[in-house]
């Protein structure tokens, strides 16, 4: 317990970023002009009190933290003033007890004086159980720092203590303490929780001592480990070498190691060769030399190798078309090539023509399409159907032909090619090795992937590949390599050439239905914990996820919304909201995921739709992501305000550019024909607006439809919104043939469009797209632009008003 007492008038002696408590004896300078002030003044007023017989001058010695005064001092007796060590005027001064710092008064000397009351410690009598353990504690931490230090006498004089203050203020000689935590042990005024706060922080100096000496004890260990290990390997060099000189011997043993494991090895006859002068080389060379670790690692790359180790690939053509079928629905042309190659190779195998001009059966096959139709996917399946290893190798934002080809090996870190590697890690020389995103390839100043890639994928060369890092003959005509990419155009054209190209299209609605229905459904109904039995999604519900939920050529838009929706059901299930099993129709999903994002044009309200007034067309394009639908939309500006000319906006490409220029000029020349009011052309400013302005595009398959966009505006005629077109026009009015015809098709299906409009050169290109789709589709090919007007345009007897 605590109180305070005793009103005292004391000059301040300020201590800079120091502490001293109630017992402490310690030196001061008397150069310093605040303490030479104090004790003058405390000599002075000691003077004046008349006082005989030794009452000693009494200062106030107050901690400065930063120029601030702390809100406790102690009251300190200047016990000798004299000459310190180094001969300079000092003053002894011992600390008596705690002062607690009132307002500040006037005094003789120089000095700042300052009221104050004494604090008056009592500790109960006897000591509670506690408070002994207390003591008990604190000393047995204080003796084993000390004997740490070596301060055998001090320990003594610990152990002397019994008066718990006492105790605590004895902490204050401690130098690890912080003058924060003195300070705090100075203004803690009872001494019971004193001697707490002085035991835990003189134990955390201990545990921190601890830690480091530690520490300390592990660096000298491996220090000294090192140097025995040191010493000992040079002795056991030594014994080695005088061994081989006593039998006659020059070569080492891990050179022997490497002989004996390469003469063992299955290896091609020019590679034994290479690896044999390896072996050379390595005996030849010293310990410390950094050449032999060089020639060690290559060694040990060549032996993991799999140069002789081959798969039996399966024969069962029935059966790896059964395995395709279960794994992925739709992809026809990748289902039927890969029946083809495996039909050859079972073909080349009965009659011995494995082997033909040293190169095998392999196959290079590119898969191009829009994101989420199961390319990568498609490369492990056809890996199972063939029963072949299968490694993947991912070559989106590759920069660095080293990647491809390897390192040399004169460089620090040399690695082998991504190539190599595969067929390591396969462990058979005819692997399926699936080339991921291939269009993503880059190239800067250390070269370009993409051609290092020319020889990786030419079956006429790469029997004989050699890897930068290898510096052997590496046959991999027996690989299957299937690159994936999303776009074609960025595929360099040398590399296409050496592979053979299968377009993957997207899929239909009723193929989507079947995936989601046979792969997704199930494994989401595993990933949210649910069985097959207690959550059943109808036909129904998922055609409307395909069709209303997500418009994409792929599926990855319709696992997410089949997994948020049987997550949405096992929430509603552990909040006691709904019953399992439950069926979920298209009734329900509203209620469950919201509204519909993509509802189809012709569902919407007439007065809704984008076509619902003159000057609007509905074409198709082919983007990144697969087929899409594309809006035009043209006006005429006021002949008084604007400017004539055209103006196009959308971030459009140079050719699409040209197109817009090409169907203005067909109009205006073909206009009296047409029946359009085409002398509006000429002094007033024509703009097209292509919606969705962020996204960049350009071809010319969008000629036809600014030119209908075109004339409707100028007929005041709308165009059907069940009516969307692709197709090149020319100045004559000829609807030239395009691109894309199957992905704009998809499109147009999955948008709700019933009428299509194509050239009729790409007539011919209807025979891909699935027969469920052309069934849905009243597709026109035409060869001119007036028939593309004819079919488009609402009938004239349609009063409109025009949109300029």
């Amino acid at each position: 317990m605590a109180s305070t007492s005793t009103p005292l008038t004391l000059p301040v002696l300020p201590l800079d970023d120091e502490v001293v408590l109630p017992g402490m004896v310690v030196p001061l300078d008397l150069n310093d002009n605040d303490v030479r002030a104090a004790v003058e003044a405390a000599q002075a007023a000691a003077r004046s009190s008349g006082s005989v017989g030794g009452s000693k001058p009494k200062v106030l010695l107050v901690p400065r933290i930063d120029g601030t005064y702390a809100n406790t001092g102690v009251l300190g007796t200047v016990e000798q003033v004299g000459r310190l060590a180094d001969g300079d005027p000092g003053a002894l001064i011992r600390g008596r007890s705690r002062v607690r710092i009132g307002a500040g008064t006037t005094g003789p000397g120089a000095a700042l004086w300052v009221e104050g009351l004494a604090v008056e410690e009592t500790v109960p009598e006897p000591l509670p159980g506690s408070v002994t353990e207390l003591v008990t504690e604190y000393k047995a931490l204080a003796t084993n720092w000390l004997k740490k230090r070596g301060a055998w006498q001090v320990v003594d004089r610990v152990q002397q203590i019994d008066d718990v203050s006492a105790l605590a203020d004895n902490s204050g000689y401690s130098p690890f303490l912080s003058t924060p935590q003195k300070v705090e042990l100075l203004e803690t005024a009872d001494p019971v929780a004193r001697l707490k706060l002085a035991t835990e922080q003189l134990r955390e100096h201990l545990a921190e001592q601890d830690v480091a000496e530690s520490i300390a004890k592990d660096v000298q260990e491996g220090v000294d480990k090192q140097q025995r290990e040191f010493l000992l390997r040079r002795q056991l060099d030594a014994v080695r070498k005088e061994l081989r000189e006593l039998n006659g011997e020059s070569e080492g043993e891990e050179s022997d190691d490497y002989r004996a494991r390469v003469e063992a090895a299955d290896l091609p006859e020019k590679v034994r060769e290479a690896a044999l002068k390896e072996v050379e080389k390595l005996e030849r060379s010293s310990d410390q030399s950094p050449e032999g670790s060089w020639i060690r690692t290559w060694l040990d790359t060549v032996l993991e190798l799999p140069w002789n180790e081959r798969t039996e690939d399966e024969y069962d053509i029935q059966g790896a078309q059964r395995v395709l079928d279960a794994e992925h629905s739709g992809l026809e042309d990748v289902k039927e090539r890969i029946t083809e190659y495996l039909a050859v190779r079972k073909r080349r195998s009965d009659r011995g023509l494995g082997v033909v001009g040293g190169r095998r059966g392999g196959a290079v096959l590119a898969l191009v399409g829009p994101p989420g139709v199961g390319k990568t996917s498609l490369g492990e399946s056809v890996a199972h159907a063939m029963g072949r290893k299968f490694v993947r190798v991912a070559l989106g934002g590759v920069r660095d032909e080293a990647e491809i080809r390897g390192h040399r090996r004169t460089y620090v870190g040399a690695l082998p090619g991504r190539i190599v590697r595969a067929i390591k890690e396969a462990g058979s020389m005819n692997p399926v090795v699936l080339l991921d995103e291939i269009d993503k390839v880059g190239s800067d100043f250390r070269g370009d992937p993409a051609a290092a890639l020319l020889e990786v994928l030419d079956p006429a060369q790469n029997h004989t590949f050699r890897d930068h890092y290898l510096e052997v003959e590496l046959d991999l005509s027996d690989v299957v390599f299937l690159a994936t990419a999303n776009v074609l155009e960025a595929i360099p054209e040398a590399l296409l050439d050496r592979m053979e190209l299968v377009r993957l299209d997207g899929y239909t609605e009723d193929e989507k239905v079947v995936i989601a229905r046979d792969h997704l459904l199930p494994r989401q109904l595993e990933r949210a914990g649910l069985d097959k039995d207690e959550v059943t999604l109808g036909e129904s519900a998922l055609r409307k996820l395909a069709g209303e939920y997500t418009r994409e050529a792929g599926v990855r838009n319709l696992e997410r919304s089949v997994a948020r929706l049987l997550r949405k059901v096992a929430a509603q299930h552990e909040l006691g909201e709904r019953e399992l099993p439950f069926t979920v129709e298209d009734t329900d999903l509203r209620s469950l995921i919201g509204r519909p994002h993509h509802v189809p044009e012709a569902a919407q309200d007439p007065a809704e739709r984008r076509t619902a007034v003159p000057g609007v067309a509905t074409g198709l394009a082919v983007t990144g992501a697969g087929g899409d639908v594309l809006y035009v939309e043209a006006s005429l500006a006021d002949p008084e305000t604007g400017a004539a000319g055209l103006t196009l906006t959308g971030q459009l490409g140079d050719v699409m550019k040209e197109s817009a220029q090409i169907a203005l000029s067909f109009l205006r020349s073909h206009g009296a024909e047409l029946e359009l009011p085409v002398a509006d052309l000429k002094d007033r400013g024509v703009h097209i607006h292509f919606p969705a302005g962020a996204v960049p595009k350009d071809g010319p398959s969008a000629g036809v439809t600014m030119t209908t966009a075109l004339a409707s505006l100028l007929s005041g005629r709308q165009v059907r919104t069940d009516v969307a077109m692709t197709g090149e026009v020319s100045l004559t009015g000829r609807v030239l043939p395009i691109g894309g015809v199957k992905q704009k098709l998809l499109a147009a299906h999955r948008a709700g469009i019933t009428t299509v409009v194509i050239p009729k050169r790409n007539e011919a290109d209807l025979d891909d797209v699935p027969a469920e789709v052309l069934e849905k589709l009243d597709v026109h090919p035409v060869t001119d632009v007036r028939q593309v007007l004819e079919l488009a345009l609402a009938p004239a007897a349609v009063e409109v008003a025009v949109a300029a």
